[in-house]
């Protein structure tokens, strides 16, 4: 009977439910039969439960469920107006008429809340939730309420249910509606660490451990156990809320007991090691080489925490042994950590005969201390670290140094260590060697310790250290404050430490000051002063630092900072505040800052967006044409390194606008070099292509006798990276030419030549034809670690690289000769204009340079789909023209040639001003076009489309060549000479193969 009238009610709160008399008692009647009902609500029981008819686990949920989803939703208002709203109130958070029920109740609410859908309700109640019933409170309810069994399981649930409450309730409220104070995640999660360790502290049943060791896991999992120090109170730490409580309550032998239990029975390793990692890493910071007796007792005390919680540090418990080593042996401690940890080591020797803890422990750091690893990577700070924790332990150990001197481990690690290039790390070795031995009772004495540098400071700062062990000291228990304070109170004033260096060395310099300083060593007495003197006492260092910081005293000084984006680098070379005092002074720190970080910006920008294309032409203009007006260091390569970047890493944007550019009037030969420059090594970088260092320099020289001075000599001499480019491309064409003329020759003659000279056939690596000549040992693959290239170059080398300047010139140079034309007519002869230097494009200097570019372009470009058609024709033609015709018509005045020569050379060419680096590179840039148009067609279509063009070039090779053997002198000879010949030679040799090949189809010109 009693069992249907539960299940009535039951199903009568799950339906509909027409008014508010009938609502009462259905919610009344289980409230008095479990206890809970308040005596203000006894009126609405009109029949009451049989005791024990309703089961908290099995009914309660139904009901809180109801209540959350159907009852308070529709009839919450209608409650409060009858003041009957702590009937619900008691199904989802009771008070505590009759405790036990109460707490059982609150832990079904807990699991009901968070599995139903939640709304404001739900937020309501989990709020008053976890103000009342805490996970405390919660743990002793399941234990003395069920059997362990049935408990073990009821608390998992409960664990998981707590922890999941404030990110449950944060998904929930999102940005919509606020959380409660007492559900945001860091103060909820602080009070349920904090009372954890009020439950360890009371429980009085050492088998009850097991659950707080799934507690505290869980915890671990949701990262309460930081491997560092938090840096900031919104980052949680369990031992940041618990550890002054654990402090205080560290010295119960009960509370060592439980912890210990805890711990052990811990699910995995891992999870003790993220607890012992976040306690070492808690405990109070000791200053690293301290000798004092406050430091001392705050190492002893810290240890003593590390051993109550914890428990002792033996090889026999082998799960906390294995941890300890791994986290001291893999984590970046400082010495004063260290000096903790081996302390701790030291509290679990038994007495002063058995040192085994100890010893082993050494031993483990030995082969740390001593691997080659750990010698030749390691940081400074991490062998500090190590060094400082092998000899703290060997101070609680000695009797061990007579077997670490016999180690061959030992005296392998101290070689290693002396070999070693840091003299910091050096010393760490011959430290611990001399450390040992002493001993040992052996004599080894390193030398060299005295001075005034860091490393030598703190190598007799931890001599001092370890003369006294931290275990050994007096308990001294002052303020935790006073204890952080007390380094700074015993400073001696007559020794400063220099505030830019770090604290550790700072204070290995005030201990070794404090101990080794004989107060009778006249050298560091001051002069004598009058007590009455009206001279103002000198400013401490300190004072000079705060003087130095000073804002008002620092007006106009400003740090330039880094670029971040393509704009502001924009902005440092064209600075818009010119006039302003405070900007010139900021200048060059600007165009300096602009330098250094501009080609890595450029090139971390490529393929990141839009911003490099909407930047890249106002940073051309800007690099482009900056001077260097105020003599910065590495000006020069570091804006050439700018614009090949740019061209490289936007080429459809950069390109076009450099080349247009060049063909002004503004810019000087350095700038269009600079241009030229950037225009051949972007390509090379976009096909892939290896490209030389810049600034290749020639030990060559032409006319010793007529050396210029040094530094103009150095300036002048050194060969850029686009000749090196030109002479490996143009040898390997004319080394190719070389070999087909000698397939060529007689069968015998071949013979002969591959007995004399072929050497035996083995295995070797094929080089690239480009590249297999020494000059070519010093290229490199251009912008490594920055992505592939931003485009193709055979998709883009026609249409923004090569047509753009060859038909840019051909402007220019119709330009420039009409004007030169039209001006010359009605000029007297001595001041007649003359075009072969305007605008310094048609100079020898510049035209032979941009010869060159072009050779590299076209090299570069050879597989472009229109090569054939269009690059090969028109680049042959303008290294035609360039060749044989004057660049201006002042070329044909000359009146100091042969006029037999002059009469069969041709008027065009017989002017002395043709260079021969012009005709030289002239040569080559036929030479490239030819030998691409053999390698891609075998010449066809050049023969057979362009003969005109073909045949044009191998007559003008063949009278240059003629004439160069009969001693016509070109001007600027000397080492062009020898490349003219050679690159006459190659053209010769190319256009006759095409001959040839293709000579009975050749239109007849």
């Amino acid at each position: 009977m009693a069992r249907d009238d539960v299940k009535q009610i039951l199903d009568a709160l799950q339906s509909p439910i027409s008014d508010l008399e009938t609502l009462l008692p259905l919610l009344a009647r289980p409230l008095e039969s479990i206890g809970l009902l308040q005596t203000q609500s006894q009126k609405y029981v009109s029949e009451k439960l049989p005791r024990g008819s309703l089961n908290i686990p099995k009914h309660l949920p139904v009901i809180q469920r109801a209540l959350l989803q159907n009852i308070l939703p529709s009839w919450d208002n209608a409650l409060y107006e009858e003041n009957a709203l702590e009937l619900a109130d008691q199904f989802l958070c009771p008070t505590l008429p009759t405790p036990q029920n109460a707490t059982r109740t609150a832990l079904e609410a807990y699991g009901t809340i968070l599995s139903a859908p939640f709304n404001d309700f739900s937020i309501r109640y989990l709020s008053q939730l976890a103000r009342s019933y805490t996970i405390q409170t919660l743990f002793y309810c399941v234990f003395d309420s069920d059997p362990p069994n049935i408990a073990a399981l009821r608390w998992e649930d409960c664990v998981r249910a707590v922890i999941s409450v404030p990110t449950k309730v944060a998904n929930f409220c999102g940005h919509e509606q606020p959380v409660p104070d007492n559900l945001q995640y860091d103060t909820y999660i602080a009070g349920l660490c904090s009372h954890t360790e009020d439950t360890i502290w009371r429980l009085s049943s050492p088998e009850r451990t097991q659950a707080l060791s799934y507690l505290l896991a869980k915890l671990v999992n949701i990262g309460v156990f930081p491997s560092t120090t938090p840096s900031s109170s919104l980052q949680l730490s369990f031992f940041a809320v618990c550890l002054p409580k654990i402090r205080q309550r560290a010295d119960s032998p009960l509370y060592q007991i439980v912890w210990k239990q805890i711990l052990d029975g811990l699910p995995s390793s891992t999870t003790l090691q993220s607890i012992f990692t976040s306690l070492f890493s808690s405990v109070h910071p000791i200053p690293p080489l301290d000798p004092g007796l406050p430091t001392r007792s705050l190492v002893k005390s810290e240890a003593s925490l590390l051993r109550a919680v914890l428990g002792d540090l033996t090889p026999d418990n082998r799960d906390l042994w294995d941890v300890v080593l791994a986290v001291s042996q893999t984590r970046d401690f400082d010495e004063g950590r260290a000096r903790v940890l081996a302390c701790w080591v030291a509290f679990s020797t038994k007495d002063d005969t058995n040192s085994s803890p100890v010893e082993t422990f050494l031993m483990q750091v030995l082969e740390m201390w001593s691997s080659p690893t750990h010698v030749k990577h390691s940081l400074l700070s991490r062998q500090r670290y190590i060094t400082t924790l092998f000899l703290v332990l060997l101070s609680y150990s000695p009797s061990s140094a007579n077997s670490l001197a016999l180690s061959p481990t030992f005296i392998s690690a101290v070689g290693t260590y002396i070999k070693h290039l840091d003299p910091a790390i050096r010393r760490c070795g011959m430290l611990v060697a001399e450390e040992v031995a002493t001993l040992a009772g052996k004599n080894l004495d390193f030398g060299d310790w005295e001075g005034g540098d860091a490393d030598r400071i703190w190598a007799r700062s931890l001599r001092i250290l370890i003369r006294e062990r931290d275990i050994d000291v007096e308990d001294i228990q002052p303020p935790v404050g006073e204890q952080q304070e007390s380094p700074k109170q015993d400073e001696p004033s007559s020794t400063k430490a220099d505030h830019s260096t770090p604290a550790t060395l700072r204070h290995a310099i005030r201990v070794e000051s404090a101990v080794e300083l004989d107060s009778d060593d006249d050298s560091v007495q001051g002069y004598a002063s009058e007590e009455d003197s009206d001279r103002a006492p000198s400013p401490t260092p300190s004072e000079l630092e705060e003087i130095e910081k000073d804002p008002t005293l620092n007006v106009g000084v400003k740090k330039i900072p880094k670029p971040v984006y393509l704009a502001q680098l924009g902005e440092l070379v064209r600075s818009t505040s010119v006039g302003l005092k405070s900007a010139e002074n900021d200048e060059p720190n600007k165009i300096e800052m602009a330098l250094n970080s501009g080609e890595d910006l450029i090139r971390r920008k490529r393929n990141f967006g839009m911003e490099l294309e909407e930047n890249a032409v106002n940073l051309v203009y800007a690099f482009v044409g900056l001077q260097n007006s105020y003599e910065l260091d590495d000006f020069s390569a570091k804006r050439q390194g700018i614009v090949t970047a740019l061209v490289a890493c936007c080429p459809r944007k950069s390109a076009p606008c450099i080349i247009e550019e060049f063909f002004k009037n503004q810019y000087s030969i350095d700038q269009r070099f600079v241009i030229l420059t950037a225009l051949a090594l972007g390509a090379r970088e976009l096909a892939s292509l290896p490209v030389p260092p810049p600034n290749v320099a020639s030990s060559r020289i032409s006319f010793p006798s007529k050396r210029l001075p040094p530094a103009m000599h150095q300036k002048l001499i050194a060969e850029g990276p686009v000749q090196a480019l030109l002479t490996d491309i143009s040898q390997a064409a004319i080394e190719k030419a070389k070999d087909d003329a000698t397939s060529k020759a007689s069968p015998s003659f071949t013979r002969e030549r591959h007995l004399r000279l072929q050497k035996p056939a083995r295995i070797s690596v094929i080089d690239n034809p480009v590249t297999s000549n020494p000059r070519s040992e010093t290229l490199h693959t251009a912008s490594p670690g920055y992505g592939p290239p931003a485009a193709k170059f055979t998709d883009i080398a026609a249409e923004y690289f090569i047509c753009p300047l060859i038909n840019q010139f051909w402007i220019f140079f119709r330009d420039e000769q009409t004007r030169e034309e039209r001006l010359s007519r009605h000029s007297d002869p001595l001041y007649r204009y003359r075009g072969s230097a305007t605008g310094l494009v048609l100079n020898p200097i510049v035209l032979a340079q941009f010869i060159s570019t072009l050779v590299v372009l076209v090299h570069a470009g050879r597989n472009a789909p229109q090569w054939l058609a269009l690059i090969a024709p028109d680049s042959l033609e303008l290294a035609i023209t360039l060749g044989t015709r004057p660049v201006s018509q002042a070329d044909d005045e000359d009146e100091d040639i042969d006029p037999t020569l002059k009469t069969e050379w041709g008027q065009a060419t017989t002017s002395k001003d043709k260079e021969a680096s012009l005709l030289t590179v002239s040569l080559e840039l036929a030479l490239t076009v030819l030998d691409g148009c053999l390698d891609l067609d075998g010449g066809r279509s050049l023969g057979l489309e362009h003969t005109r063009l073909a045949l044009s070039a191998g007559e003008w090779a063949g009278n240059l060549l003629s004439w160069l053997e009969r001693g016509l002198r070109v001007a600027g000879g000397g080492t062009q000479e020898a490349r003219l010949k050679r690159g006459a030679a190659g053209v010769m040799l190319k256009v006759q193969e095409i001959s040839e090949r293709w000579g009975r189809s050749m239109i007849d010109v």
